[in-house]
């Protein structure tokens, strides 16, 4: 049976089925660009076991927190060098005192003066997490931070409009209206189904040229023969 953040506050120190206390996102937007956080980075780390990320899970970072239910939960963060398993929320205490290595907020009307203000503070002074970053999917707002001798500094973007996660070994940049992954070298991680397509593309691209080339051997085939040559001499 899983037990009420209240039940356990009076049973630590284990915590590890202590149940996220996120409200709902705002809207389909919202979800829908969470999901794809949430995916591609999944799609892209797919043979490496060594990460974890949250998306809209309580961090549970003291249990004067648990007492006071002032919880607060990123909309998504990944931690890095920790073991790749489902967890119900991240509580700080049961993983080794490690924290969101990279944060990201979508702002709404209700969240955007809490993300900017009260969240980047406890983020920059409590988790002191390296990088956090914030997205409107309704205004396009983006900005980023980056964690300098103990203060949050804003991150440059680059002639694109991206932001660079030294985090992610990425940059973060607004792609059809959605904040997406990109590489290094500028290419878009795809999404499974883009990655899929892709894949089929280039596979009919090749069955193609290898039908163009069966077909251009055939022609030069008849043309020595024309010619009194057998092609296989």
């Amino acid at each position: 049976m899983v037990m009420t953040a209240r039940e356990l506050a009076d049973l630590m120190p284990n915590a590890t089925y202590l149940e996220s206390d996120e409200p709902e996102m705002e809207s389909s937007l919202h979800y829908a660009q969470l999901a794809l956080l949430v995916t591609c980075l999944e799609w892209l780390w797919r043979d490496r076991n060594n990460f974890f990320i949250g998306a809209n899970l309580t961090v549970y970072f003291s249990r004067q927190q648990l007492r006071t239910r002032d919880f607060r939960g990123p909309d998504f963060f990944v931690v890095k060098d920790t073991e790749r398993r489902d967890r119900r929320s991240w509580v700080t205490w049961e993983e080794g005192g490690k924290y969101p290595d990279i944060i990201i907020e979508l702002l709404s009307d209700s969240t955007a003066r809490v993300d900017r203000n009260l969240k980047k503070d406890l983020y920059q002074d409590r988790f002191r997490t390296p990088e956090y970053f914030w997205f409107s999917p309704e205004t396009m707002e983006f900005q980023g931070y980056r964690l300098v001798n103990q203060r949050y500094e804003a991150i440059a973007p680059n002639d694109a409009g991206q932001r660079y996660s030294q985090v992610l070994g990425l940059f973060l940049g607004i792609h059809e209206g959605q904040l997406r992954y990109f590489l290094e070298n500028g290419d878009l991680v795809p999404t499974l189904p883009e990655a899929t397509a892709a894949a089929i593309t280039q596979a009919q691209e090749a069955s193609a040229e290898a039908q163009a080339a069966e077909a251009k051997a055939a022609r030069l085939a008849a043309q020595l023969r024309e010619l009194g040559i057998e092609p296989e001499a």
